[in-house]
């Protein structure tokens, strides 16, 4: 997990969001390899594993995505360098190739398909919600395993910054956060109002 990662990550508990307290154990090249996030308006501590922030169990990435890293840095729609850009489930498999196409745009996975390593340029967390604080990423891609669902879906609203896109491969959604601008073959685009 990047070490500067911290400062945007709050404890997912239904409480006020607060920055977490990284206590870590092991970094190296700025990525955290080992240690703990603790949180100080409940006390709840989370450990870090093999570069892995764990919040607790999320859907798993079941498979493949329709999204491609052409296609999402496409319907993202991003222009300059900096960030974080949240993709949830099947679409960390292509961190790689949508890092090289954005840039400077460090990328946090959220449930990244099984045998995914962290590493420069992506963070990795597991958890049953996006654990950063609201209005913080340009931009998140939900898989097909979380766009379907509205707790996911109100998820990627809350963290992203207005103006800015969700991409999903699912049901096209309908919340009154987002407006959706686009959607085709079971994918859609919308912008954070």
């Amino acid at each position: 997990m990047f070490i500067e990662l911290t400062d945007i990550l709050r404890c997912p508990a239904d409480h006020e969001e607060h920055v977490l307290v990284l206590l870590p154990d092991g970094v190296t090249d700025r990525q955290v390899e080992r240690g703990q996030l603790g949180c100080m308006e409940c006390g709840r501590v989370y450990p870090i594993r093999d570069g892995i922030a764990e919040f607790g169990t999320g859907p798993a990435a079941r498979g493949t995505t329709k999204l491609d890293a052409t296609a999402m840095a496409a319907f993202l729609g991003l222009a300059g360098a900096g960030g974080y850009v949240a993709l949830v489930g099947e679409p960390v498999a292509s961190w790689e190739a949508l890092a090289e196409l954005l840039g400077a745009v460090h990328i946090v996975g959220v449930n990244p398909p099984e045998g995914t390593m962290a590493g420069p340029g992506l963070s990795l967390v597991r958890g049953g919600a996006i654990p950063v604080r609201s209005r913080q990423l340009r931009g998140v891609v939900l898989g097909p395993a979380t766009a379907g669902e509205a707790h996911w879906v109100r998820e990627a609203e809350r963290v992203t910054l207005p103006g800015l896109r969700v991409v999903g491969e699912g049901t096209t959604p309908s919340t009154p956060g987002l407006d959706v601008l686009a959607g085709a073959e079971g994918v859609w685009v919308a912008r954070r109002r």
